[in-house]
C-alpha cells in the first residue's frame, strides 16, 4: 500500500491534475469515481495507473479488475493518500491516469461546434456533454479555450470526452477544415442575425459559441458567414454559454427531425 503522499506517482498525478502543460506533455489525464472510470473503459480507452482504497464499492472492484486484465497498473493506497491525489473533496475510492486519444472526425462533416473563449470549466463540460447528446459530430477547440481535459470540464462532462472528437486546432486550421467541409457558419451573438429559430440548421454547419465574458473573438467572427441569437424579452444582459448553447444544439436536433 502507498501510504506516503510523497511518493513519486501521488505527485505525478498531482502536477497531472494542475497543470495543462504536464498533461500535454505527458498525454494523458485524470479521471476520478466509479462512474467516470467506467466509462473509460467501456469506450476502450487505456489507463495507464488505477489507485483504489479499502472502501472501494464492489461495483468500482469489478471495474478496477477489468481494466487491469487489460493492461493498467493498479496501486492499492491509503485514504489520506488519495485525498491528496484528489481533485475532489471526497474521493469515490478510485482515480486513473488515462492516456490520451483524439478521436478521428467523420468523412463527411455535417454539424461542428467550434467553442472561442471559454474560460469557465463548469460551462465547457456542459457545452461538451450537450454536444455530444445531441450527436454533434466534432468540437473544435481553438486556443484560449479552457483545458477540454481539465478535472472539473472532465466531472462536468459526464463522460462526453469519450465518445465525441474533440480537437485542438489553430484558427488557421479551423478554417481550412470548415471551408473543405463546406460548412455554412452561423455563430451565436446576443443581438445580430436572425433569431435562432428562423435559421437553416438543415443544411451542412458549423456553430460558433462564444465565451462567457465579451462573445466571440475576432478570429472566430471573421469565419462567420451568418449570425444569430436567442430573443431575450425580460431584462437580463446575457445568456449563460452553456444555457445559450444547449438552446442552439438542440434546435439544430428539431430542424433535423431528432
Amino acid at each position: 500500500m502507498i501510504s506516503s503522499t510523497r511518493n513519486p506517482k501521488i505527485k505525478w498525478i498531482r502536477s497531472l491534475q494542475g497543470h495543462s502543460s504536464v498533461r500535454k506533455e505527458e498525454s494523458a489525464f485524470i479521471v476520478e469515481g466509479v462512474r467516470l472510470v467506467e466509462e473509460i473503459f467501456h469506450a476502450g480507452w487505456d489507463a495507464r495507473l488505477i489507485l483504489f482504497t479499502d472502501d472501494l464499492s464492489d461495483r468500482g472492484k469489478n471495474i478496477l479488475d477489468a481494466l487491469v486484465q487489460r493492461g493498467a497498473q493498479s496501486e492499492h493506497v491509503a485514504d489520506h493518500v488519495i485525498r491528496s491525489a484528489s481533485d475532489t473533496q471526497t474521493p469515490q475510492g478510485i482515480l486513473a491516469v488515462v492516456s490520451m486519444r483524439k478521436l478521428p472526425l467523420p468523412a463527411n462533416l455535417n454539424f461542428v461546434v467550434v467553442l472561442d473563449e471559454i474560460r469557465d470549466p463548469g460551462n465547457m463540460g456542459s457545452l461538451l456533454r450537450t454536444a455530444n447528446a445531441v450527436s454533434a459530430q466534432a468540437i473544435f477547440n481553438p486556443p484560449r479555450n479552457v483545458d477540454p481535459f481539465s478535472p472539473k470540464v472532465l466531472r462536468s462532462a459526464m463522460g462526453a470526452h469519450f465518445r465525441l472528437p474533440i480537437h485542438n486546432l489553430s484558427w488557421k486550421e479551423i478554417r481550412k477544415r470548415l471551408t473543405t467541409a463546406e460548412l455554412k457558419v452561423y455563430l451565436a451573438d446576443m443581438n445580430a442575425g436572425a433569431e435562432y429559430t428562423s435559421a437553416d440548421f438543415t443544411q451542412p454547419i458549423a456553430i460558433i459559441l462564444g465565451g462567457e465574458a465579451q462573445g466571440a473573438g475576432v478570429e472566430a467572427r471573421s469565419l462567420a458567414v451568418d449570425f444569430v441569437h436567442i430573443p431575450m424579452p425580460g431584462d437580463s444582459e446575457s445568456l449563460n454559454v452553456a444555457i445559450a448553447g444547449a438552446l442552439l444544439l438542440f434546435e439544430v436536433v428539431r430542424q433535423r427531425g431528432g
